[in-house]
């Protein structure tokens, strides 16, 4: 057998801010009170690329939430992307409470060559599985467009927690069966709820991104996903800006290597690796 080739990284999960233009109130003033000060979350591809190793492939997005004071128009994401057209894939953003999205959906797509959305449930105030935003979950299943959903907390007080439960992506997964559906974060505080989930569909899967900061949480979700089997279905991400490549990659190490409790296996240290390396592209249909 000859050598395995070189690891090469897929980060399903990064952001493209500029600041202020991007980032408005509440959004910039909350995250200044849960970080003790202000935070610039300006993305600079050189910053970007020197926290993650060589040959990263990264599908990148901004995002519209206007209930929260986020808002990155897609021709944006696409200059970005056109700059860095070998390592960097492009996801639109989709407010569907703002008038105009279906319209900002098909541009997007057709016109700037987005090859997925992201969605904010909880930042844009929107119940995901209601059967008004079918229109939007349907043309992305018909055109192969993975949708990354936001699931999970935030600091941002009036964002709804109600609509960042994973619970209902199940709802929306079952109506649209071909849709490849990533949820953030594996749903964190509501892990337990995002694997029966990922569980159930086929083409579900949730990122680990933004997770490694909290060690005891993500040792006590990934042993979830150990016992139901789900090592499969979790992909890796970073959530630049708010931590590095680099920096994720060592915290799920550290993670893996941590002994197990009475009665307890450790962590398959093998399977964590897996997840570090895995070929999401093809998963999402974006290779």
């Amino acid at each position: 057998m000859g050598e395995a080739g070189p690891l090469v990284i897929v980060d399903v999960h990064s952001h493209l801010f500029g600041c202020p233009d991007h980032v408005g109130d509440p959004f910039r003033a909350e995250s200044a009170r849960a970080h003790q000060g202000e935070v610039d979350l300006t993305v600079r591809y050189a910053e970007y690329a020197a926290s993650a190793p060589e040959g990263t492939r990264t599908i990148v997005f901004g995002g519209k939430a206007r209930r929260s004071g986020l808002w990155v128009d897609d021709t944006a994401v696409a200059e970005y992307v056109r700059a860095h057209p070998r390592t960097l894939i492009g996801y639109l953003s989709i407010d569907p409470t703002q008038a105009g999205w279906s319209d900002e959906l098909r541009y997007g797509h057709r016109e700037l060559g987005l090859r997925g959305i992201k969605l904010m449930p909880m930042y844009a105030g929107f119940d995901p599985a209601d059967p008004a935003y079918d229109e939007l979950f349907g043309y992305a299943e018909r055109h192969g467009l993975p949708v990354l959903v936001h699931t999970g907390t935030t600091f941002v007080s009036t964002a709804p927690l109600e609509w960042a439960r994973p619970v209902h992506l199940d709802a929306v997964a079952i109506r649209h069966p071909e849709l490849r559906m990533v949820l953030a974060h594996l749903g964190h505080p509501y892990e337990g709820e995002c694997i029966a989930v990922i569980r159930k569909h086929r083409h579900v899967y949730a990122d680990i991104s933004a997770l490694h900061y909290r060690p005891f949480q993500l040792w006590h979700s990934l042993r979830l996903v150990q016992e139901y089997g789900v090592w499969d279905k979790l992909l890796f991400g970073s959530d630049y800006p708010f931590t590095t490549v680099h920096d994720s990659i060592e915290g799920l190490r550290r993670i893996a290597a941590v002994p197990g409790l009475p009665g307890l296996d450790p962590l398959e240290a093998a399977r964590v690796e897996d997840v570090i390396g895995r070929d999401s592209l093809t998963l999402l249909g974006l290779s």
